[in-house]
């Protein structure tokens, strides 16, 4: 049986021929596509020399097939761009079963430092979640992905999301094929954004009412002026025909421009976005999650896609405002309007599915990723999503760490009212222990698998204070934006049974920035607090005097630990929880390895 690793390897090998057959093909036929220009012309050209009419008959037929040709041909190296993003697909996939991140793009952090959890976690960013989990093409994708992480979802959307998941996990062809299609995009948030906007916007014909009349009226009557008029009349006087052209394009020029800037250069963005929902159109679903996303892709019998294509279409005709030449179009035809009225009959028709498009859209790529996490980790595990106050773990690790690399613990904490204190010397894997339990947690309410055998919680929120660091906009040494954030922890505990997810909060080294007895007498304070406000979480710390509150709180406080041994004056690291208060001290031999002499 192939390995994952082979699987993808054999798969580049073969897109990565197909790319090459495409652009052998297509370099073959871009020396018959001049042969055949050279021919057309002079074919056009004998047929001219017999008769006019039949060399310009002869022409427009032969540019009509050229054209054809042409397309086609531009065909061949669509086919081989599609080809090589397949084979880049799964190369990457190799580098990502490597641990290796560096080869895929992330965009930067968006959560902010106010958010619970996501800048202690390594949710975004390099060498982050979602660095690990993305596979999105668009804007829209990425930004679904970081919700999906950043915001837990509620029990029925979690089992909703691993029923999809499932599903599409074996479904190597197809989530690559969502993938590639996606690499073709170059989309821009600002312009979904823009667009948004003009759908809350006023339809111009319907506030100009004139503008009905003046739309048909003025091109029928470029048109007969240049056939009845326009020969018998001086060239100042024709300009006066213009007039009316000129005072339309005037009066409405301001409107014009304000929707023209809303939706401008959008067209390439949507037609590949068509290009995508079309893939996800001809899925065939069983979990119900998919099937609802699916089915909002139809506004009566025509499928997104093809309204969408039609959308790029018109905007594309649009910004030919742009060029130069506009000016003849707009003042014979009033090409702007023409185009802005077919804009607004599109967004009457199908202006209430797009947002909710755009929404399927990112949200098949978010949870394709996630079936691509469950494709390449099939040790892991779907979480039980309990009622019972309890989280349970069993083989639980890092996700970011590779499996060569990473220790597993068992792991099993009540929900209420229940705080581990985490002693260990320098390096013994504390704070790594921490975001374990902190991304696992995350995983899980996300929808997605988690990486441990076993994996059982209630609906769980993560308060974290890890990375706390000084403001210099703001004025705020570490120390008071460390306090900033205990206290919103604090008023998260204590509020914790009005929210549907139940506080967790993860604290590693507290009061860290100031003196060794201000920090224990707070330390002890902010334990006593949290316990009485019925908190649960984790905290880690190098004060072992701490670990004397276990006899105090009568279960509600347990110690944990984490020990290193020397072995040949060498650390030795296991990395393995247990239960008690450290008793191993490593950091004066640290120092003495660094050449400090102690």
């Amino acid at each position: 049986m192939k390995t994952l690793q082979q699987l993808y390897r054999d798969r580049e090998m073969l897109f990565s021929a197909i790319a090459l057959k495409h652009k052998q093909q297509y370099n073959v036929f871009a020396f018959v596509r001049l042969l055949f220009f050279l021919l057309a012309v002079g074919v056009a050209a004998l047929a001219g020399s017999w008769q006019w009419w039949a060399g310009l008959l002869v022409f427009f037929v032969l540019l009509a097939l050229f054209y054809h040709f042409v397309q086609w041909h531009l065909g061949i190296a669509r086919k081989q761009g599609h080809a090589e993003n397949l084979a880049r697909v799964n190369a990457l996939e190799q580098e990502a079963l490597a641990y290796r991140f560096d080869a895929f793009a992330y965009d930067p952090p968006s959560s902010g430092s106010a958010h619970p959890y996501a800048g202690d976690l390594d949710i975004e960013g390099p060498y982050s979640l979602f660095q690990l989990l993305n596979r999105t093409g668009t804007a829209l994708g990425r930004r679904a992905l970081t919700a999906f992480l950043c915001k837990p979802a509620d029990t029925a959307e979690i089992l909703a999301r691993q029923q999809a998941i499932k599903e599409l996990a074996p479904q190597t062809d197809w989530r690559q094929e969502l993938q590639a299609i996606g690499m073709e995009t170059e989309d821009d948030p600002a312009h979904v954004r823009r667009l948004e906007t003009w759908l809350q916007e006023k339809p111009l014909f319907e506030e100009k009412r004139w503008l009905r009349f003046a739309r048909i009226a003025i091109p029928v009557w470029t048109l007969v002026a240049a056939i009845f008029l326009a020969p018998k009349l001086s060239w100042s006087v024709n300009l006066l025909l213009l007039v009316p052209a000129a005072l339309t394009l005037r009066k409405t020029l301001e409107d014009i421009n304000r929707i023209h800037e809303m939706t401008s250069r959008a067209g390439a963005m949507l037609k590949r976005y068509a290009g995508i929902l079309s893939h996800i159109e001809s899925g065939n679903y069983q979990a119900p999650w998919l099937q609802q996303h699916a089915q909002a892709l139809y506004t009566g019998d025509k499928p997104a896609s093809d309204a969408l294509k039609q959308l790029a279409y018109i905007i594309s005709q649009l910004d030919v405002r742009y060029n130069a030449f506009a000016v003849l179009l707009n003042l014979s035809f009033l090409w702007d309007l023409q185009w802005i009225y077919r804009l607004e009959r599109w967004k009457a028709r199908y202006g209430n599915g797009l947002l909710q498009w755009f929404e399927s859209l990112q949200s098949f790529e978010a949870i394709s990723s996630m079936a691509n996490l469950a494709c390449n980790n099939p040790g892991w595990v779907f979480p039980e999503i309990s009622t019972q106050q309890q989280l349970e773990a069993e083989a639980m690790g890092h996700p970011l760490i590779a499996p060569e690399k990473r220790i597993c613990n068992d792991f099993s904490i009540p929900t209420r009212g229940h705080l581990k204190l985490i002693t260990g010397s320098n390096m013994a894997g504390k704070s790594t222990f921490l975001r374990t339990v902190g991304i696992n947690i995350v995983l899980a309410m996300a929808g997605a698998p988690v990486c441990a055998s076993r994996f059982c919680c209630p609906l769980l929120m993560p308060y974290t204070s890890m990375r706390t660091q000084d403001a210099l906009h703001d004025n705020t040494s570490s120390f008071y934006a460390e306090l900033k954030r205990l206290k919103f922890i604090i008023e998260a505990v204590e509020t914790g049974e009005s929210h549907v997810h139940y506080p967790f909060f993860i604290l590693d080294e507290i009061l860290k920035g100031t003196n060794s007895e201000d920090r224990h007498t707070g330390s002890k304070a902010l334990i006593r607090q949290l316990v009485k406000a019925g908190g649960t979480g984790l905290i880690a710390t190098h004060d072992l005097e701490l670990g004397k509150l276990e006899a105090s709180y009568g279960g509600a406080l347990e110690n944990l630990c984490m020990e290193v041994s020397i072995e040949a004056g060498k650390l030795s690291f296991d990395y393995k929880i247990k239960k008690g208060v450290s008793r191993s001290f490593n950091a004066t031999l640290l120092m003495r390895e660094m050449g400090i002499n102690i």
